[in-house]
Order: C-alpha cells, then structure tokens, then sequence
C-alpha cells in the first residue's frame, strides 16, 4: 500500500479513492511502492542466507471509461458501399421495394378496370343465307341478311358501374398508400437493428479492453505474490468471454445488414452503410392529438370508407334490375329478283321473375354493405387501440432510455472507476472488479438495447398513426 501500515482501515480507503477525480495524470502517474515507516521501528536488511523479496509491480490504474459518443454505425470502406442516413435508406426502400412495386401494379390494374366497367358493349354483326338446296351451299341461297347490333345501357347504369369501379380504385390507392407505411417503419426498424448492433461492437471492444487491462494488473500482482493464481485465471476467461461475445456480436452484424438490404431490394451480401448516430428521440405529443390524427390519416379507414361508398353505389346499380340494357340491331334482307329491304330490331329484357332479383343481386348488395359497416366500426376501435398501444409502448421506452442514459450508466461508469483504481491499488479483490465491469457492461447493453427499442417503437407509432409525428406540445409527454 502507499504510505500505509497493515491493517489500515479499508472504509478509509475507499472514501480517499471517491475524491480522485478521473483524469489522464491519474490514470498515467506510476505509484511506487514503498514500505510506511513507522514509530520507533527501525528497517533492517534481510540476512544473507533470506533474499529480498523483489518489489512489487503496480501497474498504473486504466483510465476510467469516458461515456461513448453516439457515432455513426460505421465508415465506408469498400469500393461501392451505399452509406445512407435513416431517411435515406426509407425513401430507397420506398423506390425499390418489390412489395410497394407490386401493390402499385394492383392500383394499375384497378385502374384498368375501372375502363372496362365503364365501357360500351361490342357491336355484333352476322350474316345469313336462305333457300340452299344443299347444307352450306352459301353460293346458291337465293335470300340473304346482313345483321349489326348495339347493345346501349339503361341511362344512367353506365355512370353507375364507373362510380363502382373508381371506389374500387380509391381502395387500391388507399391499401398502397398502407404497404408503404409498412415498408417505411420496417426500414426504420431494420436500420436502426443495425445501429443496436454496431453500438454493441464498440461497447464489447471497450469491454474487451477493460478485461484485457484487468488481465495484465492481475497477472502483474500475481508476479509479485498479491494475487491467487485463481485470479489470473478469472481474469483469462473474462477476456475470453469478451472475445466470444465480439464473434457472435459480427453474427448479428451481419444478419442485421442483410435484413436492411433485404427491404431495401438489394442483394443481402451487398456492401452497406449506415452513417445515421442512435439517439434518444424527442418527446411525444399528447395522445388524444394521434387518435385525431389517425382518425382523418389511417389508410386503412380511408380505404373501407372508399369501399363502403362504392357499396352503395351497387346497391343502387342492383335495384335498376327493373330497368334492363337494350339492344338495337339493324338489318339488309336482299331477295333474288327482288327488292333489298331493311329490318330494325329492338329487344328489351323484361324481368318478370323480380324475386329472384330482389333476393339474389339486390341482398347481395346489402349484406356487402352492413358487412362493411361493421368492418368499419370494428376497425376503428382498432385503431384507437393500435395508437394508445403503440403510444404506452413509445413513452415508455423513451422514459427507460432517458433513465439509463442520466441515472444509471453514469453510476455503473463511476462504480467501475472506483473499483479500477482500487484495483490498481491492491485494496480489493479481482471480484469486485469484475463484478464492476460486468455491471458496467450490463449497463451500456440496456441503454444501446433502449435506444434501438425507443426509436422502433417511435417508428411503430408512426405506424399506428398512418403519418409522421407532429411535434410535441410545451409541458408534453417526455
């Protein structure tokens, strides 16, 4: 010990070392080791046939553990890395995104059908023969008939049908507009997974640069005959487990890299970069204000309201049963040795058999119509539910990485400074600091795990609201 007799008190030493502060001198100023002297007691040489003991090493205390700066995942290196920022990476997953490419063709194809709902029927054209002496003697028939036929719908049935196919195109747009936001959080979710897990490789390297450091003290006091072998040990397989768990951190690494690739329509082995640092996001607004919004936002509500406004519509085309298309058909009859003359032709369906209309096309119309209904009100109860979930589940993220960020890790960071410099100093043992470190370790894995948790539930907030945050009122949700 440093100027001190055995049996010092050790609460003593402990509150000396609380007021060290943690600078670089301490941490680089070597502490020699020399015997207290003491009242009326005299140092004399060891005999002869008795070696000195050789001085113990004291290797100078680490440095206490700065708090890491939020960084960028990572630098590009390769020849054609695509670095982007978490906006970026959301608008290329929304331009190459073969579920978004897809759901657009959808849109294409009602679109595609809403002209063929409004389109006229093909005219008709025949033609025949009559007094053949022989089957299919065209050539010798003395009488023959050139028929066109139009088929013209009940005024107003045409714009009907159009109005049905439109409301069928505004759901399309609408479950687009829903793929889209699906795709957008995933991205953030993705991207950020990939943060979490760039941020748990430098805090595994500085884990490991802590246990290599507590490996090369203990091997050092052991050397001088202050520390068990078992501590040398211990120490070895810390610095083992560190080393382990930068392996299985590249693992994650890597799978998280190919998940973002994935959404983003590329390859899952390209080379990708995310340069966006993982932050704590800002505060939340009121939840009354995200039910409004996603009320007036939510795709999917616009989208069953579409549909149930192209319901009535064909509850409306279904009733005009009673009032028929009609087709018109022109006819030339030319008679050998005689006189071409003309036919008009004009057919009406008549719906006799009424019931079968009304309790067929017509109640199928209205049960499409209150199914929709109750679909509607289902969801929207869904919805509310949807946003105060994914509000609980924002705010309460938010409040836990804000908690570990002020209060927690700055403990566990002054915790393991305390227990590294009494290390150093021999005052305690190499499970205390152990025990130190791993808490320390512990710490900044639940901050990195609540930050990449904060900001996916932000994203599925987003989610649940059909649009971005708007921003927080004064006095507002932390």
């Amino acid at each position: 010990m440093i100027g001190l007799k055995s049996g010092f008190p050790g609460a003593l030493l402990s509150a000396t070392l609380l007021a060290f502060p943690a600078s670089d001198a301490l941490a680089q100023a070597p502490r020699a080791v020399e015997p207290a002297p003491t009242a009326g007691v005299t140092s004399s040489p060891p005999p002869a046939s008795q070696p000195a003991p050789p001085p113990v090493p004291t290797e100078p205390p680490p440095t206490p553990p700065a708090p890491p700066a939020p960084e960028a995942a990572e630098t590009p290196t390769a020849p054609g890395t695509l670095s982007l920022t978490r906006r970026q990476a959301i608008d290329e997953a929304l331009a190459h995104n073969p579920g978004i490419a897809a759901a657009d063709q959808q849109v294409a194809e009602a679109r595609a059908q809403a002209v063929t709902a409004a389109a006229f029927a093909d005219p008709t054209l025949s033609a025949d023969t009559m007094g053949e002496p022989h089957p299919l003697d065209v050539g010798a028939g003395n009488i023959t008939d050139l028929y066109v036929g139009f088929t013209i719908p009940f005024p107003g049935k045409r714009g009907m049908r159009r109005d049905v196919a439109v409301a069928a195109v505004r759901a399309a747009e609408f479950t687009l507009t829903q793929t889209r936001n699906q795709v957008a959080s995933q991205t953030a979710q993705d991207y950020d997974a990939l943060l979490v897990a760039l941020r748990h490789r430098d805090d595994l390297r500085q884990s490991r640069q802590f246990s290599a450091d507590f490996l090369a003290k203990t091997q050092a006091r052991f050397a001088g005959g202050t520390a068990p072998k078992v501590d040398v040990v211990k120490a070895k397989v810390d610095l083992a487990q560190a080393d382990n768990d930068l392996i299985a951190n590249e693992r994650t690494i890597d799978s998280a890299r190919a998940t973002l690739n994935r959404v983003l329509g590329r390859l899952g082995g390209a080379p990708l970069a995310v340069t966006q640092p993982l932050e704590v996001p800002g505060p939340l607004p009121d939840v009354e204000t995200l039910e409004r919004l996603a009320e007036a936002t939510r795709p999917e509500l616009l989208s069953i309201a579409a549909q149930r406004q192209g319901a009535r519509t064909a509850t409306r085309l279904a009733r005009e049963f009673w009032a028929p298309d009609f087709t018109v058909t022109l006819a030339r009859n030319a008679f050998e040795g005689g006189p071409t003359t003309y036919t008009s032709t004009l057919l009406i369906g008549f719906p006799i058999f009424f019931w079968q209309h009304e309790k067929g096309e017509v109640a199928n119309a209205r049960h499409r119509e209150s199914e929709l209904a109750a679909n509607a009100n289902d969801l929207r109860a869904q919805v509310s539910l949807d946003v105060r979930s994914a509000y609980a589940t924002a705010s309460t993220a938010l409040r836990q990485a804000a908690f570990i960020r002020d209060d927690l890790l700055p403990e566990a960071r002054e915790v393991y400074r305390v227990a590294a410099l009494s290390y150093g100093l021999g005052a305690t043992s190499a499970l205390d600091l152990l025990d130190a470190k791993r808490t320390l370790v512990d710490a900044q894995r639940q901050f990195v795990d609540a930050l990449g948790s904060a900001n996916d539930a932000q994203a599925a907030l987003e989610l649940a609201v059909g649009a971005p945050l708007p921003p927080a009122t004064p006095g507002g949700h932390p």
